[in-house]
């Protein structure tokens, strides 16, 4: 069997687009793959085609090769653009072996630890955690910064979150688990009086409290004492992207993205690396279908898997799939099917067309005197 195409699709699944590939053999045998990258979706379709060139003619099952060809024979390495694209690809690889063997991803990463794969979804406020808890979950992220405003103003953050997460705690009862997403946009002094101000309502973890790019930072905020959990992980890629802040265990949860770092390859590595020192492993995924199969399938094998995200305010999500994914009382149900156990409705593309600026945020959330701030 031969690899004799990799095809590229970019839908609109609702608050971002989608980025999906198809690789396709001389036997009719084809998996799917997804490396989604929002406002970047572009770039990572030419890097999956870039990729493709050293893939065309080679057979798909040795994943493994296949992999570090992707990754050693482009010279450059790493990177979030080439590595969604790797990621897309890679994906694609498990799903069409899959299907070649007759065998469910995660019964070819080892076999499923667990019966089912827990998962949380989002919430901007209390309306939203209610709807969540209505859906059947019982657990949910929301954001450390109110972002429905033209600026983010230090002075406003730390109140305005414990007002938040206080009604949330209050509302929805003691049993729901709330995780806050602060989307690395605080320096260190600032993040901790975040975390400090929310600890009484028993957060599950505190995610990204500071940029991801300089773990001196990231340590200011393990060394200050909290009982919060850490997380972080979303802009690590590969391995070696993770090695330090693993090995200084600077985070309690890791959350690396199957999209991004690597693909199914690669992320099952990094959960095994994080393992050794206990830390925890739940996958940044506000993703598509193919990547929310896949990171469901490696969830399903890591012993310290806690918790998946999982993007539900999208309809399209279940609409592209011929066969959804199923989530009952906030746990996904483990698919039989060969391969990611689910396939995409071509047609649906058309229907859903990438259009660039549909989804482009123009310009960013500023400081109070209009200089730029992280988004």
């Amino acid at each position: 069997m031969k690899i004799t195409d990799i095809k590229t699709f970019i839908m609109q699944g609702g608050n971002r687009n989608w980025v999906f590939c198809k690789v396709e053999t001389d036997q009719g045998v084809h998996g799917w793959g997804e490396g989604t990258l929002e406002w970047h979706e572009e770039a990572v379709e030419a890097g999956i085609k870039t990729l493709a060139l050293n893939l065309i003619g080679r057979d798909p099952t040795e994943i493994e090769k296949n992999w570090q060809i992707m990754y050693r024979h482009g010279f450059w390495r790493g990177g979030v653009v080439m590595g969604s694209a790797m990621s897309a690809i890679d994906i694609a690889l498990w799903d069409l072996t899959g299907k070649i063997y007759g065998l469910p991803v995660y019964k070819m990463l080892g076999g499923a630890v667990r019966d089912r794969v827990r998962a949380y979804t989002h919430a901007s406020d209390l309306r939203g955690g209610q709807d969540a808890v209505d859906q059947g979950f019982s657990a949910l992220k929301t954001g450390g910064w109110d972002v429905g405003q033209e600026r983010f103003l230090e002075s406003d953050a730390v109140e305005v979150l414990y007002q938040k997460i206080k009604s949330m705690r209050e509302n929805l009862g003691p049993e729901v688990e709330i995780m806050i997403d602060n989307h690395g946009r605080s320096r260190p002094a600032l993040a901790n009086r975040q975390i400090a101000a929310v600890e009484e309502f028993n957060i599950t973890f505190f995610e990204e409290p500071v940029p991801p790019d300089n773990l001196d930072a990231m340590e200011q905020v393990r060394n200050a004492g909290h009982r919060t959990d850490i997380a972080t992980g979303e802009r690590l890629f590969f391995r070696y992207g993770f090695r330090e802040i693993l090995h200084r265990r600077l985070a309690d949860v890791i959350q690396p993205d199957i999209a991004h770092t690597g693909g199914i390859s690669e992320i099952k590595r990094i959960a095994q690396m994080a393992e050794i020192e206990y830390i925890k492993f739940a996958p940044h995924n506000p993703n598509g279908p193919i990547a929310t199969a896949a990171s469901m399938h490696v969830c399903a094998t890591v012993p310290n898997f806690l918790i998946l995200e999982t993007a539900r305010d999208m309809p399209w999500h279940d609409k592209v799939q011929t066969a959804p994914l199923k989530i009952e009382d906030g746990f996904f149900v483990l698919p039989t099917s060969p391969g990611l156990g689910t396939d995409l409705d071509e047609s649906i593309f058309v229907e859903r067309p990438f259009h660039p600026n549909k989804y482009k945020r123009l310009g960013s959330w500023n400081a109070e005197d209009n200089s730029v701030n992280d988004v």
